[in-house]
């Protein structure tokens, strides 16, 4: 795994709602909402998760199925988006988070298209290109293209202002959008980013993301782990949980898996919570990322 090092800056920019035209449009008709804030009046308090399906073989496990073709979609030419969760004009009142997981958007931007610049405050952003190059500006001063194979988060904390283009005229890019919420408010932002070694992937499950700036990958202002496999068909392993009261989403990149006798295909999302351990087979050759978060928000 190589790491690059980027200075990290306190901000004095204005707190704000971001992420495209939807969103800036939201944010003048409502200037003082911030992006936690507005988010976080769509989230029930008392609720952790969505959908409880019943789980026969563990019986204090709980899970919530999300299927690639039950995702909200917004096609704006430009942009081509399927969202996980409730965001910008899809609204689902049993799909708004996962715990802490707050968005999970799966983008393809068309060539030398992207996001203008905007505002984000309080609020963990992670980015996974999947395919293409796709270049970043941010007011801390960080200027990079992020590529297949790289991961980047920016801890938003009291403000920031950052833009995303697609690097490329002749072909998409393709890449997940992530949104956590934070552990703590009001942080000085910064950014981070890595870049992954294949090697590093194969047949194991592999950290991508911590609390830990020490641990392997990038790191957040959350008590979160990432974790990203490549996964030959025929191959089992099994993810335990890192700490008590987190649970696990699911989301298959390419392939097929099985987790806990519940099959994924490509694009599936699964939660996981109220367990310590889950297990994972992967039924096809299979890219799969592993998200766990605290389910408690606030």
């Amino acid at each position: 795994m190589k790491r690059k090092s980027f200075l990290k800056k306190a901000l004095l920019g204005a707190a704000g709602v971001a992420a495209g035209s939807s969103l800036l449009s939201a944010r003048k008709a409502a200037p003082n909402t911030s992006t936690y804030d507005k988010l976080m009046a769509q989230v029930p308090q008392a609720q952790v998760g969505f959908n409880h399906l019943p789980n026969n073989e563990h019986k204090t496990m709980k899970t919530v199925l999300h299927k690639a073709d039950s995702r909200g979609h917004a096609d704006h030419g430009w942009l081509n988006s399927h969202h996980t969760f409730s965001f910008a004009n899809y609204y689902n009142p049993e799909r708004v988070h996962f715990g802490v997981l707050r968005v999970l958007n799966d983008d393809r931007v068309a060539p030398g298209k992207g996001f203008g610049t905007h505002p984000h405050d309080n609020m963990e952003i992670i980015s996974i290109p999947l395919e293409g190059d796709l270049e970043h500006k941010d007011s801390m001063g960080n200027v990079a293209v992020i590529r297949k194979g790289d991961v980047q988060v920016m801890s938003a904390g009291t403000g920031i202002t950052h833009s995303e283009y697609n690097k490329n005229g002749d072909k998409e890019v393709k890449f997940l959008q992530i949104w956590v919420f934070p552990k703590e408010r009001n942080v000085t932002p910064r950014y981070d980013q890595i870049t992954l070694n294949n090697k590093e992937l194969k047949n194991q499950l592999f950290q991508i993301l911590s609390p830990n700036p020490d641990d392997d990958g990038v790191w957040i202002n959350q008590d979160a782990w990432f974790h990203m496999g490549n996964l030959e068909k025929g191959h089992k392993t099994s993810y335990t949980l890192k700490r008590t009261g987190n649970g696990v989403y699911a989301f298959v990149l390419d392939g097929d898996v099985t987790i806990e006798g519940q099959t994924l295909n490509k694009r599936d999302g699964f939660g996981i919570w109220d367990t310590e351990k889950i297990t994972i087979s992967a039924d096809s050759d299979a890219k799969i990322l592993l998200m766990e978060v605290p389910m408690k928000v606030g």
